[in-house]
């Protein structure tokens, strides 16, 4: 896989945002629309870790809007994410539940661990 510096710099952005916001939002309740910010730059930094981010995003939408399971388990996986984030930022909308933190941090060491695996593949 080649993933240049550029799709690197920003994968470890987003990891280091996203890991920042959840922190924050764990210290302050009231700073709960952080935890949405956190899923959606870990998305993105597991995107970015991929390849070009664009193109992925459309691949992962069509998927999830024809409602079918796709084979490929790395867009399987992208689309559980995708289906995750959706589902989390419903909740906080509907209830404004501090639980979805415990999701949110799972979900954001889930990507951590996908964006190092993938940028330490490049050393």
């Amino acid at each position: 896989m080649l993933l240049d510096e550029y799709q690197k710099g920003w994968a470890l952005r987003y990891l280091r945002e996203a890991m920042d916001e959840i922190k924050m939002a764990k210290r302050d309740r009231r700073a709960l629309s952080l935890a949405v910010d956190a899923l959606r730059k870990a998305q993105a930094a597991v995107y970015y870790s991929l390849g070009e981010p664009f193109f992925i995003e459309k691949i992962v939408e069509e998927t999830v809007e024809s409602e079918t399971q796709p084979e490929n388990p790395i867009i399987r996986c992208l689309v559980s994410l995708e289906k995750s984030i959706k589902r989390l930022e419903h909740i906080l909308e509907t209830y404004g539940d501090t639980a979805i933190l415990e999701e949110t941090d799972r979900i954001v060491s889930l990507a951590s661990k996908i964006v190092n695996l993938l940028t330490s593949l490049e050393d």
